[in-house]
């Protein structure tokens, strides 16, 4: 079982002068510690429920650039980019970009687009709820049709690139990892099985029975989809609590295991710090060792939820 951490909250007590090194700290202190992945989000205005709405919120992928260049092993994505916020190819270019140049660490993290206040509040694109599944998809195809080097012309339901290009190719093989968010049974576990490589779930407090259920439903798309369950990565999002015994963190996060977790992506309360990524290092190296129980083979068609 593989973990990472998810940055939201930039509000280190030297306020924004100490942005620079407390995020320096922490992923650098990721690095050392085993951490798979470090998540950011992609906002314009701070969207985390737990942190005030006027707290410091940095642009994406400006700051995973900066990651790249303080860090030599941890992979690096968005948890996740709204499909509607940048052009699509520019979207992927950027990915492609941020492969290139960590040599091969970085995902490309995306999702249909949520918060409607932050976009009329930056005047962001954020159409209908369907019409933004529609362009998702496009965003889908667009990535997997560039980096699989085609030069023929695109044509999506709202995206035409007439000459598509990528050069350079990602470092990535075949390409950066393609990580679809959202829990949504019709329309977003339906895009995970036909074009990501992982899904994110969340943690809810249910004895298991969301994951459960979630699972079951992904694996009927996968069916559908004439796709081995195997070849999804299972990820969720869970939150470490203040005063949590690491014992009983990583207890949880075996549980998870069981249920057909393969990657747990940790929110802190309150801003990352060095120390407090470094305190999950016994908790990297004890689920390392813990076998995920194959979600297919859990809820996979014939096998009930």
């Amino acid at each position: 079982m593989q973990v990472s951490v998810s940055v939201t909250d930039y509000t280190w007590p030297a306020g924004p002068a100490g942005i620079p090194a407390g995020l320096r700290q922490v992923v650098e202190a990721a690095d050392e510690a085993g951490i798979n992945t470090v998540w950011v989000a992609d906002h314009l205005i701070q969207a985390d429920p737990t942190v005030p709405a006027d707290t410091d919120m940095l642009e994406a992928f400006t700051t995973l650039g900066y990651l790249a260049a303080r860090t030599t092993r941890v992979r690096l994505g968005t948890l996740v980019a709204a499909a509607t916020f940048r052009p699509p190819a520019l979207l992927v270019k950027a990915v492609t970009t941020l492969d290139v140049l960590s040599g091969g660490r970085a995902w490309l993290g995306v999702g249909a687009g949520y918060q409607e206040d932050e976009a009329r509040a930056m005047g962001l694109p954020l159409p209908p709820v369907a019409e933004r599944f529609e362009h998702l998809e496009d965003l889908l195809r667009i990535a997997h049709h560039l980096w699989a080097g085609d030069t023929s012309p695109f044509v999506g339901t709202h995206h035409r690139l007439e000459a598509p290009a990528s050069a350079p190719a990602p470092a990535s093989v075949p390409h950066p990892p393609i990580l679809v968010g959202g829990t949504g049974e019709r329309r977003t576990l339906a895009l995970v099985a036909r074009y990501a490589d992982a899904c994110n779930l969340f943690d809810i407090p249910d004895d298991g029975a969301t994951v459960r259920h979630k699972l079951a439903v992904l694996a009927r798309h996968c069916d559908a989809a004439g796709r081995p369950t195997g070849q999804v990565e299972t990820t969720l999002s869970t939150r470490v609590m203040p005063g949590q015994p690491p014992g009983a963190f990583t207890r949880h996060c075996a549980d998870l295991a069981g249920l057909g977790i393969d990657h747990v992506v940790v929110l802190a309360a309150g801003a990352w710090t060095g120390d407090a990524v470094r305190a999950l290092a016994p908790t990297v190296a004890e689920l390392a060792a813990v076998r995920t129980t194959p979600w297919g083979e859990l809820y996979g068609p014939g096998r009930g939820e």
